[in-house]
């Protein structure tokens, strides 16, 4: 499994806007990916804003590509988004997963 992060940032006021489209128009999309497993919003009030991080977890690098295109480091942040953050991270990190546990 790959694991792909990306961090933003938005006012207060802004944030709940940020999740409201993640989770309304960008969600459904995600869904229709083959290999497309889940998807994980973070935050942390820093001040007068709120740090985001997203983690999104794939099958595979190949369907990260086929989300991301040829070059899947580039983070992917449509323009609705864009317009209610403060600053976001161009790029993404991506991280196998070595190990996930839970409660036994």
């Amino acid at each position: 499994m790959i694991v792909r992060m990306w961090r933003a940032v938005a006012t207060r006021d802004n944030a709940p806007e940020y999740r409201r489209h993640l989770e309304q128009l960008v969600l459904p999309q995600l869904q229709e990916l083959p290999g497309f497993l889940g998807v994980t919003l973070m935050q942390a009030e820093r001040g007068d804003r709120v740090e985001m991080v997203v983690s999104s977890r794939w099958e595979s690098m190949d369907a990260v590509r086929a989300f991301a295109g040829s070059v899947p480091e580039r983070a992917v942040v449509e323009p609705a988004a864009k317009a209610v953050l403060v600053e976001f991270d161009d790029h993404v990190s991506h991280y196998d997963v070595a190990l996930e546990a839970g409660r036994t």
